[in-house]
């Protein structure tokens, strides 16, 4: 059995078997019907024509959209402009009919609709081409990192560390929640728990891929993770992946290069091969999105500081909506002013303010910054966080001190500065938000199979 993406012109005139889901299908006064049928593995379906020789015409006739066929028969070329080939069919195994309940009748449905079900939107041409761009930028995750020698590793989904400090995490428990041990001062036992310990769903791979790089040299986690962040927005997920590369005697500049010729690998191979996808997001999503990706996947990536765009942002004429001044935390809107107004092309941001960073990125000699780095892109803002992290054991328990952490919860993690410590990098970027840019989806929750967000766990 072939696949619709396998067709080509060598195969013309050839005996072949295909099997998908029937997208349309238009019956003819002359006996015959002409039946679309897709499978998945491309945008562009395949005609089919079934005459009234076949045994069960009858059956055919009476199938609705969605119903899923087998068809053999012979490849030839069709004498119609909107397709290639087309099979004549001499045999249709019909597994399974629908009715006029089924959701993806003819016509376009909102995409908020098509969110209430989740397990059929896949069989739309939008949600379709959305997972084949993923699937494109996966492997061109791994065929990056791979190709530069980083090892892929698995790191743990259930933590008892919180790498962003932020609090927002999913706790992990078996203890009955009617019954709750307590502790003689009236606390939860968390010993008396599964693991003997409070733990929770991660919100990093971070820390334990910094122990494998400072031990392996090179590493990259790519795997789920989670935020309790009670956030409704096109934006945000509960569940998402990430990318998060770690490497060994990186400094800043080399984990900011790191991440340039990442994303730029990206794109361009979404260009080379997803172009049948890209056309309908071209002129269905986004205009011109062929032609971006084709620019930034050649772009030089500006790099400028924190201050000299806090500088920047300060001298223009604009009149932004959260006021700018050094120490604040930029904001989306100042993030696309730099990469859409100023410098027209990515931008990689250095040395942020250290106490809105967190606690184990490098201090810089001015003790006031951090060599942290954001790249940002035009139309999303950052894309990409990262940093070089803090070698120095007295360093960084000064930071934890200050930052009122107990250096207890991490002895681990100090570890690695107490033993054979070495300058390391690294960086981290949330996969959908890579998906969005590339197909120009305007909400995160169509680019994710089964979105997580709260008060939504339906799938």
């Amino acid at each position: 059995m072939l696949l619709i993406k396998e067709l080509n012109k060598d195969k013309v005139g050839d005996k072949i078997t295909l099997a998908g889901w029937l997208r349309t299908k238009r019956d003819s006064k002359g006996g015959f019907s002409f039946l679309e049928i897709n499978d998945g593995s491309t945008f562009t379906g395949i005609q089919v024509v079934a005459d009234d020789n076949l045994d069960n015409y009858s059956d055919i006739k009476s199938l609705h959209t969605g119903a899923s066929l087998k068809v053999s028969g012979k490849l030839v070329e069709s004498p119609g402009a909107k397709q290639a080939y087309e099979l004549q069919a001499d045999n249709v195994v019909i597994y399974g009919n629908t009715d006029q309940s089924y959701l993806l009748q003819k016509g376009r449905i909102n995409f908020e609709t098509l969110r209430e079900s989740a397990h059929l939107r896949c069989r739309t041409n939008s949600i379709g081409a959305v997972m084949r761009v993923r699937n494109v930028l996966s492997k061109a995750t791994h065929d990056f990192f791979q190709s530069r020698h980083f090892l892929n590793l698995h790191t743990p989904i259930i933590t008892a560390s919180d790498c962003e400090g932020a609090g927002e995490m999913f706790q992990v428990t078996t203890l009955d929640l009617d019954k709750l041990p307590k502790t003689d001062l009236d606390k939860v036992d968390y010993k008396k728990d599964f693991f003997g310990k409070q733990t929770h769903l991660t919100v990093s791979g971070q820390l334990n891929g910094e122990s494998y790089a400072c031990g392996m040299g090179r590493i990259y986690t790519f795997g789920p993770t989670f935020r309790a962040e009670n956030s409704n927005t096109s934006r945000h997920l509960s569940e998402f992946w990430m990318v998060e590369p770690e490497a060994a005697f990186f400094e800043l500049k080399e984990n900011a290069d790191l991440a340039r010729d990442y994303l730029k690998y990206c794109f361009k191979s979404v260009v080379e091969n997803a172009e049948e996808d890209l056309k309908f997001f071209d002129q269905r999503i986004e205009k011109g999105i062929i032609s971006k990706l084709e620019l930034l996947s050649e772009a030089e990536f500006t790099r400028i500081t924190y201050t000299e765009a806090v500088k920047i942002l300060e001298k223009s004429s604009v009149k932004f909506e959260f006021p700018v001044k050094w120490g604040i935390d930029l904001q989306s809107e100042h993030e696309r002013f730099l990469t859409e107004k100023v410098f027209k092309q990515p931008v990689i941001v250095t040395d942020y303010p250290k106490d809105i960073k967190a606690f184990y990125m490098k201090l810089n000699d001015d003790e006031k910054t951090v060599r942290a780095m954001d790249v940002l892109c035009p139309q999303i803002g950052e894309i990409i966080g990262g940093s070089q992290r803090e070698e120095n054991l007295d360093v960084l328990l000064a930071r934890m001190k200050n930052l009122e952490i107990d250096p207890q919860d991490y002895s681990w993690y100090l570890d690695l500065r107490r033993y054979g410590s070495v300058p390391h990098s690294g960086f981290g970027l949330g996969f959908e938000r890579l998906v969005q840019f590339c197909t120009g989806m305007s909400n995160i929750r169509d680019v994710i199979p089964f979105p997580r967000t709260p008060k939504n766990a339906k799938f």
